[in-house]
């Protein structure tokens, strides 16, 4: 059986003058304020979930390519990754671009991009999203 990972959010009045917060079970974040102008105009200290997805993004596709540069012989691994979610009101999330510079001694520049390229289709919030959100990526060793 798989691990059931649960997020809440508790909204209160209507869409553009209302708010809410968003929380993780887990307590290891939360709770999160939420409003429409947070997520369309400014987020001014507040979260939308167009940025809990791009931090759940940031950290999966760490992950999966983490292992990618570990089983190519990679040691050493340090990535920074940035996950960066456009979202245009009446269209969605129109795309996602995924920045990651990071090092892994016994891995060339060529093979770093390779296996990042991997990473960013077969991550599983990649997959979630794909054929509903353009994702980019621009990856290089730093």
């Amino acid at each position: 059986m798989g691990l059931e990972s649960t997020g809440r959010a508790h909204w209160e009045g209507d869409l553009t003058d209302g708010s809410g917060t968003a929380t993780l079970d887990t307590g290891a974040a939360g709770p999160m304020e939420v409003t429409w102008k947070a997520r369309s105009e400014a987020h001014e200290g507040l979260t939308s979930p167009e940025e809990l997805i791009a931090a759940a993004h940031a950290a999966c596709f760490s992950m999966a390519f983490s292992a990618r540069l570990g089983k190519a012989g990679g040691s050493n691994i340090v990535l920074d990754t940035e996950a960066t979610a456009t979202f245009v009101p009446g269209e969605g999330i129109t795309g996602i671009l995924l920045t990651v510079r990071g090092a892994a001694d016994g891995v060339g520049e060529e093979d770093f991009v390779t296996m990042a390229e991997d990473a960013k289709e077969n991550c599983p919030v990649s997959k979630a999203l794909a054929g509903n959100v353009p994702i980019t990526l621009d990856a290089a060793l730093a």
